[in-house]
């Protein structure tokens, strides 16, 4: 017997009968060939099962929330604590972001008092429906809601109008408004210097995950992106491309007149009528992101520069999304604890997406192959509105977009992370006298606390999260006030340790 009749594979590899010498060279060359796209097809998926293993060390958080709710502010706070060679390198480029956020407030009160003088209806928010229920009687008739919202009274109140004698404003007031119009030039001025970045966004859709509603229109200055602002028009205009610091602010004209105007905006803020006004027309400049009027003598000069917590404070919306890669020290991290070789770990991809809900349907692309999320609620607005739609609650939003959250079964492997947002906020306004259970009926005849109140809220998210989810989850919950570098980076290790340790179970580590 032929050793080739025990072969099965001859007949793929003996050379055909009668096989010229031009059919043999025709047919080694083919082989040849086909030797090498088999060659490059092994390297590819070489390749590719490599690039799947670094893939696969990499962890991928999500940021998500409302607008405003506190996303950006914590991604500044990874950056400073776990990235701060690149922090401090950008810091100054955020002076023009201050100036701007400083400039905005100004330009809000004298707008705010010009309302005031047209005699422009003041918007209010309502009070309960006279037959919402106390938390006892609740409890005594078993009552539940029939809609499924987390308190089904929210979204049935109305906003009314109500018009009241103008409070009569001085020639001082008028005075001051005239010596403080240049600050409009200063603005426009400081957004075109921020390049093809920016743009004036204005709601005009979106529902609270990726249905369309129709919304009110709100506007504000927006970018694209930090980094490409930080490292182009900020940088030059601040002075971080080489040229001298002294130089370039002194011969910055923002910062000139806004050191000019410093006395004029102290008057303006001090002001009890000024007050007075603000007060009426539910302004609290002082709770909201981007204040700095309290910081007047200390950032209204010629030579200011800003420190951590001024950036961090600052206020640049974003709209669109912001990737971020961190790289952790595993000497310093859980990672070296365990005494893991190798980059596993180690690397972070951090997404910082827009909060408004024209924009949470760009959400969803980056929903995949997640490894935690960080859902920031701020429970401090229980009594706001949302900006894109006025007659929305942002806490019932919050309640929503936090349901969608927990029931996307895309979603249901990955480690998900509440941060109970702005209760430095909250504390102030219970303190100040607000009632919580005059916008939220559901609290009942609760103890008027920030305490009490952040309980409350707490257990709420964490049944939305037990009743939604596809499936049991790992999920961590922490009272933040995210602009408190101090205790957010002590927050932010338990929650960076608790998030490696799920992606070391997850590889089968530990």
């Amino acid at each position: 017997m032929k050793a080739s009749e025990n072969d099965p594979f001859a007949m793929f590899t003996t050379p055909p009968a009668g096989e010229t010498a031009a059919e043999k060279g025709t047919r080694e060359r083919r082989e040849v060939e086909e030797k090498r796209i088999s060659d490059r097809i092994d390297e590819e998926l070489k390749a590719d099962k490599a690039a799947l293993k670094k893939q696969k060390a990499i962890v991928k958080v999500l940021l998500l929330g409302q607008s405003e709710s506190g996303k950006s502010t914590t991604l500044k706070n990874f950056r400073m604590k776990y990235a701060r060679e690149a922090w401090k390198a950008e810091r100054l480029s955020w002076r023009a972001v201050v100036q701007l956020n400083l400039i905005r407030s100004i330009i809000t009160i004298v707008e705010t008092l010009q309302a005031e003088i047209d005699g422009d209806p003041i918007r209010l928010l309502p009070a309960p429906r006279p037959e919402a229920l106390t938390y006892a009687q609740q409890k005594n008739q078993n009552t539940s809601p029939t809609r499924q919202s987390i308190d089904s009274e929210y979204l049935d109140l109305e906003l009314d109008s109500y018009n009241f004698a103008p409070i009569q404003l001085s020639e001082k007031h008028h005075l001051l408004k005239r010596r403080l119009g240049p600050l409009r030039r200063i603005e426009a001025d400081l957004k075109r210097r921020l390049g093809a970045g920016t743009e004036e966004a204005v709601g005009v859709g979106g529902g609270v995950l990726d249905e369309d509603l129709p919304v009110g229109r709100s506007r504000e200055f927006g970018v694209r992106g930090w980094k490409h602002v930080l490292d182009g028009p900020l940088a030059a205009l601040n002075g971080n491309t080489g040229i001298d610091r002294a130089q370039g602010g002194a011969d910055d004209a923002a910062t000139e007149v806004i050191a000019e105007c410093r006395q004029d905006m102290r008057a303006l803020w001090t002001d009890a009528t000024v007050q007075e006004v603000l007060k009426r027309r539910r302004m609290r400049l002082e709770d909201s992101p981007g204040f700095f009027l309290n910081d007047l003598e200390r950032i209204a000069t010629r030579h200011y520069e800003p420190t951590d917590d001024d950036v961090v404070r600052c206020r640049l919306r974003t709209l669109g999304i912001q990737e971020y890669k961190i790289e952790f020290d595993q000497s310093n991290s859980l990672l070296g604890s365990v005494g893991l070789n190798g980059n596993f770990g180690q690397e972070w991809n951090i997404y910082d997406v827009g909060g408004a809900r024209t924009q949470r349907n760009a959400w969803l692309p980056y929903f995949e192959g997640v490894n935690a999320i960080i859902f920031l609620a701020p429970i401090s607005c229980f009594d706001e509105r949302l900006h894109e739609d006025p007659n929305v609650n942002r806490l019932e939003d919050s309640f929503l977009l936090w349901r969608a959250i927990c029931t996307s079964k895309i979603l249901s492997k990955s480690t998900i992370i509440l941060f109970l947002n702005k209760c430095d906020i909250l504390r102030k306004k219970i303190k100040s006298g607000v009632q919580v259970n005059m916008f939220l009926p559901s609290y009942g005849d609760r103890p008027n606390d920030a305490v009490t109140v952040l309980k409350y809220l707490k257990e709420k998210f964490k049944d939305v999260l037990r009743q939604q989810s596809p499936e049991p989850r790992v999920s961590y919950y922490y009272a933040t006030s995210v602009t408190d570098t101090k205790a957010t980076a002590t927050t932010l290790k338990t929650v960076r340790d608790s998030i490696l340790r799920e992606h070391l179970k997850n590889a089968d580590f530990v």
